[in-house]
Order: structure tokens, then C-alpha cells, then sequence
């Protein structure tokens, strides 16, 4: 059953409330279970000075770091740093980003894509600048996003996964390989393959379908814990349907998209290792 978070009260704390989204109880926030196996995933943005916010996000396999300039109404530029990638060619991705230069700020998650085709970048970094955009659209100082995908049943896809917002449970769902189970409205008719962040801008507004972005993506991403990843030398040996998903597997690239071995870390006990030492950047 799908459970999302309104207020969770613990202590003297008060959570951010999100109006849109059906109650829960608090007491199912344990925070995270460091006793799962568990993909994590942490994504964090940061107003650092008047028009320039900073996006971070690190998981098993990737930690980008975006800086999106503006001047309150557009972005002026839009620079990606990897410090950590699993294939040769990820870092290259930088450069499509720099198209984002020009486009109006926007609260919704998939504005960006009417600048830049989201298959011809890194997903991660697109997605990392795609925070930083919605951030300074908003007028947020800073925004924290940590998930939670533990390990699924191999027979049926099963697993609860949860995303964090600033501390507080935002949103919990209950998933099979085929999707969302026993889910409450609005979620009860999300498209699982084929159109999700369409239909989250399209049915939620600006905050919660970013919310629900993010937790949707994880469940993909995070699929890939386990999988002997370092054992594939070349992108191109990698399953075909993911040919043209993005920058790495565009044809081309594929080719010479080396494995960057020794990359993978983590998280599962340790979540406060994620962007532990990320610092501003200006």
C-alpha cells in the first residue's frame, strides 16, 4: 500500500508540510533502516549567493556537482563537475547542459527539457541541473532529497521504498516489478514505464511531482545494486534496450564508453557518507 507523509511530528520537530499529498502516520518513520541492503541515493541544492544555487547528488554509482548562474528570470549558465562516474564518457555530458544557458527558471522538473534533449546528456547530471533550476525558481535557500530502495524480491519485485525531504518522510510506496501496489490516489493510476515524470507535471503540482521525480528515478537507478557492473569492460555490452537512453549510450559513444572499475560504493549502513564532504561551490 502506498503511504505518503502531510506532518510528522517527532519531538519538538515539525516536518515541511505538503498539502497535496495524503496523511500518514509518523510512526512510520524510523528514518533509515541501516540494517537493509538498500541503494541510496542523496541529492542536495543550495542557493549560495544571489543567482547561483548549486546542485550535488551522490549514489552507488555516480556524484555530480551542478552550478546554475541566473539572473532571477533565466539561466545565465549552467557549468556540470563529475567526480565520480561509472563509464569514460559520462564527464563529456557536460557539455549539452550548457544549452540549459537562455531558458526561463521554472518550478516544473521537466522545463528543461524544451532546451536540451534529456537523452543526449547524462541523466544524473541533467537531472542534478534540473534541481538547481527548480531551486532558484522557487527562491528556496536549500533542499535536501535522501531515498531509500531496498533490495527487491527477485520473484516479485516487491520492496517499500521511501524519499526523505529535509529530514521529514515525504513519500513511501509499495512496489512489484510492474509498479506501484495498492496504491492511494493520485498514484493509483501512474503510468510505472512509459510517461511517469509526464504524468506526475501533468497531475501534481510543482513540488510534489518533483518529489515523486525523484523517487521514481531512484527505483530505476538503484536496480542496479548488485549487478557485477565492473565485469562489463564496454557500455556497448550492456543489455540493447538501453541503446539511446542518454549521452553514454547514444550510438558512437556506446562504443568507446570504457568501464571506470573500482567506482561503485556504499551507502546501505552509512547514509550520512553521501555528500559528506561536498562543500559550496561558487
Amino acid at each position: 500500500m502506498l503511504r505518503c507523509v502531510r506532518t510528522l511530528t517527532v519531538g519538538a520537530f515539525t516536518a515541511p508540510r505538503s498539502p497535496n499529498l495524503p496523511a500518514m502516520s509518523s510512526a512510520f518513520d524510523l528514518g533509515p533502516n541501516r540494517e537493509i541492503d538498500a541503494y541510496r541515493r542523496r541529492i542536495r541544492v543550495t542557493a549560495v549567493e544571489p543567482g547561483v544555487v548549486v546542485s550535488a547528488l551522490e549514489d552507488d554509482f555516480h556524484h555530480f556537482v551542478v552550478t546554475v548562474r541566473h539572473d532571477g528570470a533565466h539561466v545565465i549558465s549552467c557549468e556540470a563537475e563529475s567526480l565520480r562516474w561509472p563509464w569514460s564518457t559520462c564527464p563529456d555530458a557536460a557539455g549539452p547542459l550548457r544549452a540549459l544557458a537562455g531558458m526561463p527558471l521554472s518550478e516544473r522538473f521537466t522545463a528543461a527539457a524544451k532546451w536540451t534533449d534529456p537523452k543526449q546528456n547524462c541523466t544524473h547530471q541533467y537531472d542534478t541541473a534540473c534541481h538547481a533550476i527548480t531551486h532558484a525558481a522557487a527562491g528556496r535557500e536549500t533542499r535536501q532529497y535522501d531515498v531509500e530502495i531496498p533490495l527487491r524480491d527477485p520473484a516479485t519485485g516487491a520492496t517499500g521504498v521511501r524519499l526523505w525531504v529535509d529530514g521529514a518522510l515525504s513519500l513511501s510506496w509499495t512496489l512489484r516489478w510492474d509498479g506501484i501496489v495498492d496504491a492511494a490516489a493520485p498514484f493509483d493510476a501512474a503510468p510505472w514505464r512509459g510517461g511517469f515524470m509526464r504524468w506526475a507535471d501533468a497531475t501534481l503540482p510543482a513540488d510534489d511531482a518533483e518529489r515523486a521525480i525523484v523517487l521514481r528515478r531512484a527505483c530505476d537507478i538503484g536496480m542496479g545494486r548488485g549487478m557485477d557492473l565492473d565485469g562489463v569492460p564496454v557500455a556497448s555490452k550492456l543489455p540493447g534496450q538501453m541503446i539511446g537512453i542518454c549521452h553514454t549510450m547514444q550510438p558512437g559513444v556506446v562504443e568507446v564508453a570504457l568501464r571506470h572499475v573500482g567506482s561503485i560504493r556504499d551507502f546501505a549502513a552509512r547514509p550520512e557518507a553521501m555528500l559528506a564532504d561536498e562543500m559550496p561551490r561558487r
